[in-house]
């Protein structure tokens, strides 16, 4: 009986967020067939959970939102073609006698690929909800977990619960819209830029350490809220009219983590080429760690580039360490023809 063989790739990303993407991208720099595996319905990653933030660290590219960031991103990955597989997490890898891996979904779909690149990112992230009686009856009304649209904060008493970076970024957004902004955080320390800290501490009204451990609302609303100071438990009541609470994600990998790769507290070890421990796995972005791992959306990027070259390197040793500049690659001629004859219209 003739059995159809299973389509091969060069490379399979497992994950699209912002290091999946650029992985993508470079990867047909390098000529490499490439598919991606997402396990949502759409690229983007956790990049996601805060479309409406800026981003201002992104070398080259003034302060952008995120949304239209991911659509830039989603445009560059599209650029050599690659196949995209949504709503399909990957469960199992096993190795082929002939060194051919196959990745499992959950759902039973099979993936047969000569590399993977892990850019699972913080994996299947789960909001940390507020763990204060009664939280729940809000959250359609005036209790947010992220934010989508800053216009409805504009003239109200926002209160920001939280000390990371997004609590620190929706404070400094919303200062120029809200009639005041009150940020609660339990400890004295913020984790997060100390350019942005100081920032706010400006312009919003920041009350350390104090946690949130009471709503009061009439009906479906949130109209005031009780503070204790969590050293001497001393209690605070402000009114509010609109509530963030940023307390972070609990992250799950699911099987990744279960796959006998070396791994730390943050992250799948990965040495200065991106190489797992295991043979033909690169990891690149915030689901790695190495000595000198730099998180963020830029450093996802330089990853990305160095897994990438590190697993054309692992199928083809004679090959460049690099791809060419763009500017070079034959790749782009007629490309760049098309731009710029746009540009000149």
């Amino acid at each position: 009986m003739d059995m159809k063989q299973p389509d091969i790739y060069d490379v399979t990303i497992v994950g699209g967020g912002p290091a999946g993407m650029y992985s993508a991208f470079y990867s047909g720099m390098r000529a490499m067939r490439t598919k991606i595996i997402e396990a949502k319905m759409e690229l983007g990653g956790f990049m996601r959970t805060y479309p409406e933030k800026l981003i201002w660290d992104v070398g080259g590219v003034e302060p952008i939102r995120c949304e239209r960031l991911i659509d830039s991103l989603e445009r560059q990955a599209r650029t050599f073609d690659p196949t995209i597989v949504f709503g399909q997490e990957i469960a199992d890898m096993e190795r082929r006698e002939d060194n051919i891996l196959v990745l499992t979904s959950k759902t039973g779909e099979r993936h047969y690929t000569r590399t993977i690149l892990l850019c699972a990112g913080r994996g299947m992230t789960q909001i940390q909800k507020l763990d204060v009686q009664g939280a729940s009856r809000y959250e359609l009304t005036n209790l947010h977990y992220t934010i989508t649209d800053l216009s409805r904060f504009k003239d109200k008493r926002v209160l920001i619960s939280g000390g990371g970076d997004s609590a620190v970024d929706w404070a400094n957004e919303m200062v120029k819209l809200a009639r005041q902004v009150t940020v609660v955080h339990r400890r004295n320390k913020f984790a997060a830029l100390e350019q942005f800290v100081e920032q706010m501490k400006a312009y919003a009204q920041v009350l350390t350490p104090y946690s949130l451990s009471k709503l009061y609302g009439a009906g479906d609303r949130i109209d005031q809220v009780d503070l204790v100071h969590t050293e001497t438990g001393v209690p605070l009541q402000i009114e509010v009219d609109e509530v963030v609470v940023s307390h972070g994600y609990d992250r799950n990998f699911g099987n990744l983590v279960s796959w006998g790769l070396k791994r730390e507290d943050y992250g799948i070890t990965v040495d200065s080429r991106m190489r797992t421990s295991q043979p033909g796995v690169f990891g690149a972005g915030d689901f790695i760690t190495h000595g000198s791992k730099v998180r963020l959306i830029s450093g996802a990027f330089n990853d990305a580039v160095l897994a990438v070259n590190s697993a054309k390197l692992y199928l083809d040793p004679a090959a460049s360490d690099m791809a060419g500049v763009s500017s070079h690659n034959a790749r782009f001629i007629e490309k760049n023809k098309e731009i710029i004859g746009q540009e000149a219209k």
